[in-house]
């Protein structure tokens, strides 16, 4: 079998070009018959398309177009791919820097590309081409560039092609070019991200708050609890998937990212968790106002409009605040809509968030079976203060992710930590009875379930307390802001938490250090307010293998979520070069910025 199946030829034309002026480079690929090579304009998800750059030199490069790829299924990716078969031509239009000395040059071309057959696939290859070009003396006028002969050319986007003196990349997404699946697999993807979305952190806070919220409620007819569970999850299905198609429109994939990360919407977060906790403990009954609800009244003549109109806000607001962490994955879905086409992405978010649902539709209906146990209202009570603790404690999270992006430098990690240990004890001593709220019962015999509830707080209060100290807390680093690196000693190992340095936002910086080191690169794309990526970086990081491993690279932080530049830069770069906007997202490069793997 062929291990060279692309035969690569370079002509340019003029021979003579003066400084300042233009020519043009036409490649031509022949390729071995039962071979084909993928194009330009190949989306990302399976094969690597090909890619043409040049070396840093005197001149600079222009938008390259090629021959009209065949579109067709491919059976090594199980999508369609687009190839060219036979021969291949490529037009590179390219301009002389006009400080370039006068004299003959070499333009040093880079041709990466990837070839299958019917049964295999050989691993990406990267040809170097040179060429001789006369620079002409005097002033430059413009050179007219050729065509490409016998085929129709088609345009590249300016994000395939990479800027003189920049290496090209490969594409790898993990989100996978979603357009080109069939509709049961695409189905099967939004399903299984809908439930891995159940497992990021910012989900569990809504179960007992879920439970709370209808606890709080009248108990009425089998159906009527059905139907408002029902409405429940309706709301989060509709929040879902309508606020996630608009984002896809008006902003692209990024928007999510963006959304999710906007300190005004964490700001709103915070508000509403507190308006909740305040609601719990006692402070005022929240509700829909009078005045609403007398027109809904008139406009229905039902009396169960405002409570519909209540449990479609309250599914409403569990989407936009779980949405911090499952905006990674909505994302991955949402990349379809960003191309123009609706259907996916309406049927993807419909079946995300059905899935997404389920659970809080059956969790609706639990209050209904704990309001049938006998003498169940002294304990509710209990349940709802703890509750109201506990939402003061999300809005603590939330207003970290304002600090972080606005860098106030107030709701620190330490911060954060001492206000869950005092919201500990005092839930502690709310169960011992120590004080009481106005709604709480006036008998003072405290059971043996309030004992040993608060006694988990109290062990809660003590295992968060040895965060302050520098400890790492495990699953509960998820929602704490980065810990501050202090003290870093010669094997770039943090003294304050275990672990190891890396380059902040500056790509560069690790580029050059890679070069002198001759060693790879590890890109961390990160966001300050991603729960996920705390995740990782406390629970996987500071293991000892996993350390050991990372420490054979150099390693850079990018921040994706902040404002403005550098951080709507690196999330422009991760969409385009690596086709999705999932945090996090880890990539290994060559000391030369050539893609080897994306996870």
């Amino acid at each position: 079998m062929s291990q060279n199946p692309v035969a690569l030829s370079v002509a340019v034309s003029p021979s003579e070009i003066p400084a300042g002026g233009n020519g043009t480079a036409q490649i031509t690929a022949t390729i071995d018959a039962g071979w084909k090579m993928y194009s330009i304009t190949q989306g990302s998800g399976g094969p690597i398309p090909t890619r043409i750059s040049f070396d840093e030199g005197f001149f600079t490069i222009g938008a390259v177009s090629g021959t009209k790829p065949k579109v067709a299924m491919d059976p090594n990716f199980g999508i369609n791919t687009e190839t060219y078969s036979g021969s291949a031509a490529f037009v590179v239009p390219f301009t002389v820097k006009a400080d370039a000395p006068a004299g003959p040059q070499t333009l040093n071309i880079n041709v990466r590309y990837q070839v299958c057959n019917d049964t295999v696939c050989l691993p990406p290859k990267t040809v170097k081409l040179a060429a001789a070009v006369t620079i002409g003396a005097g002033s430059a006028a413009a050179t007219p560039t050729a065509n490409v002969d016998n085929a129709a050319a088609t345009s590249t986007p300016a994000s395939n092609v990479a800027p003189a003196g920049n290496r090209a990349v490969s594409t790898q997404n993990s989100g996978g070019d979603l357009l080109n699946q069939s509709i049961w697999a695409f189905i099967w993807l939004a399903m299984g991200f809908g439930a891995l979305s159940l497992l990021t952190p910012c989900v569990f806070p809504m179960i007992p708050i879920t439970v709370s919220y209808f606890t709080k409620k009248e108990s009425g007819s089998h159906w009527r609890s059905v139907r408002d569970a029902s409405i429940y999850a309706g709301g989060i299905i509709l929040t879902f998937t309508g606020l996630g198609v608009i984002l896809a429109i008006v902003f692209g994939a990024a928007g999510l990212n963006r959304f999710a990360a906007n300190p005004y919407v964490n700001i709103l977060i915070t508000v509403i968790f507190l308006a909740f906790a305040f609601s719990l403990l006692g402070a005022y009954n929240l509700g829909i106002p009078s005045g609403i609800l007398t027109r809904l009244d008139s406009m229905s003549r039902s009396k169960e409009s405002g409570k519909i109109v209540g449990l479609l806000l309250m599914g409403l607001t569990f989407s936009l605040t779980s949405f911090t962490c499952t905006a990674p994955l909505v994302g991955v879905i949402l990349v379809a809509a960003s191309k123009g086409d609706l259907f996916y992405p309406v049927i993807g978010m419909l079946a995300f968030s059905t899935v997404f649902a389920l659970p809080f539709f059956v969790l609706a209906l639990a209050p209904r079976l704990m309001g049938s146990l006998p003498r169940s209202g002294t304990w509710m009570n209990s349940v709802k203060v703890v509750m109201g603790f506990l939402e003061i404690g999300a809005a603590l999270k939330f207003v970290s992710n304002v600090d972080l992006v606005w860098g106030w430098g107030i709701f620190t990690r330490e911060v954060v930590i001492a206000g869950w240990i005092a919201l500990s004890v005092l839930i502690f001593l709310y169960l011992l009875g120590v004080f009481k709220f106005v709604h709480d019962s006036d008998n003072g015999r405290i059971g043996l379930g309030r004992v040993l509830n608060a006694f988990l707080f109290a062990t809660m209060a003590f295992y968060l307390l040895t965060g302050l100290f520098g400890s790492r807390l495990g699953e509960i680093e998820s929602f704490l802001p980065p810990a501050k690196e202090t003290a870093v000693t010669r094997s770039g190992v943090t003294q304050a938490n275990g672990e190891l340095t890396w380059i902040t936002n500056d790509l560069d910086a690790a580029l050059t250090q890679a070069k002198a080191e001759n060693r790879k690169i590890l890109i961390d794309f990160t966001g300050y307010t991603c729960t996920n990526c705390r995740w990782m970086e406390a629970n996987m990081f500071t293991q000892a293998r996993v350390k050991a491993e990372l420490e054979k690279f150099v390693r850079v932080r990018l921040y994706t979520d902040g404002e403005g530049e550098p951080y709507e830069g690196f999330q422009k770069m991760q969409e385009q070069r690596f086709g999705t906007v999932a945090l996090p997202l880890y990539v290994i490069l060559s000391p030369n910025d050539e893609v080897i793997a994306a996870f």
